[in-house]
């Protein structure tokens, strides 16, 4: 994928406002960026034990299935 303008419209677009500015200091102040670090912090730990906890899970059930699995043997049929 090429990153700039591709035809007229794109170039006139990108010409006028190459030159504006945005003043986003408003938006540094809303959340504090310890707060927010510490959040997704959180998040990742509750992702990695979500991921731990359904992996025990599926070795705990695959062994309840083999242990109360039935199984039968049957004659091989000679061709």
């Amino acid at each position: 994928m090429a990153i700039g303008a591709k035809d007229k419209i794109d170039q006139l677009l990108v010409q006028k406002y190459a030159m504006e500015k945005v003043d986003n200091s408003s938006l540094t102040t809303l959340v504090d960026s310890n707060k927010m670090l510490e959040t997704i912090s959180d998040y990742a730990s509750m992702q990695r034990n979500m991921l731990a906890l359904n992996a025990r899970l599926q070795n705990v059930c695959s062994a309840i299935n083999a242990k109360s699995a039935i199984y039968v043997n049957r004659k091989r049929v000679s061709r």
